[in-house]
């Protein structure tokens, strides 16, 4: 159950709209709920802000239905990651409600819900269009989390001047994603232009010495620039993941300073 659902129940109580026993239906399956090959953790939006994602890989459309329902129904919204373009059209003729991100390669519900204010923003940028795919899967998990995100593509440092023509878009986030592959460089570069913490993704992409994204990461481990975290190769969800959740702490620290 997300936080706004919950508070929506109490509120709902405490106004005579909902009575104590609808209430206590609404919460019997939390913390979590078991289904066939699963142990779906209900509880994870109201201890960590981001309810549980569905990993697509290894999971029979059966289990896929059946968690998306059942999570559907806990949730305002949920994120399906690297799911392939046949089973999300599959999952779709049974749930046609969900929306396929065919770039980012992921199922979502309750996308397009609209987000209370205050959960900050993000800039998400790519080296190279060969880099889209890890840099929208970020991009769109920090949207899932309610976050503001501004895309920016292709600025690799084979052309330094296009990343430095979209420079505000650094100093207008609360944290910054830099996806790329290759040699990675770019992480460093953008470490060295802005005051705001930096999540650094290595892609796969790249020729034979790249080593599937090993040289980006190595690059980006050992990068000059501070301020600088590093993910694992490909893990778009784990930024967007990581972005949203340090883009609201910069929102609320100010707000919490202010409170008497």
């Amino acid at each position: 159950m997300d936080p706004a659902r919950l508070q929506r129940l109490l509120e709902g109580v405490a106004q005579g709209a909902t009575s104590v026993p609808e209430a206590m239906a609404s919460l019997r399956d939390l913390p979590f709920q078991t289904i066939e090959g699963a142990c779906l953790d209900t509880h994870r939006a109201l201890r960590t802000g981001f309810p549980e994602v569905i990993y697509t890989p290894g999971k029979t459309l059966a289990q896929m239905v059946a968690i998306f329902t059942r999570l559907m129904a806990q949730h305002d919204r949920v994120l399906a990651t690297r799911c392939e373009a046949a089973m999300a059209e599959a999952v779709r003729a049974a749930l046609p409600e969900l929306a396929w991100h065919e770039q980012a390669r992921a199922l979502t519900w309750g996308h397009q819900v609209p987000q209370p204010p205050g959960q900050g923003s993000v800039a998400v940028l790519a080296a190279g269009t060969a880099d889209l795919p890890v840099a929208e899967e970020a991009a769109l998990t920090a949207e899932m989390a309610g976050c503001l995100v501004q895309r920016v593509w292709d600025v690799g440092v084979a052309g330094l001047h296009r990343l430095l023509a979209q420079r505000h878009h650094l100093e207008a986030a609360d944290c910054v994603v830099v996806v790329a592959g290759m040699e990675g460089a770019l992480a460093s570069v953008v470490g060295g232009l802005t005051a705001r913490p930096v999540i650094a993704v290595p892609t796969s992409v790249g020729y034979g010495a790249s080593f599937g994204g090993v040289a980006a990461l190595l690059t980006m481990l050992n990068g000059c620039a501070a301020g600088v975290g590093v993910m694992n190769i490909d893990n778009g969800f784990g930024a967007g993941h990581l972005a949203a959740r340090i883009a609201r702490q910069s929102v609320r620290q100010p707000q919490e300073a202010a409170r008497p």
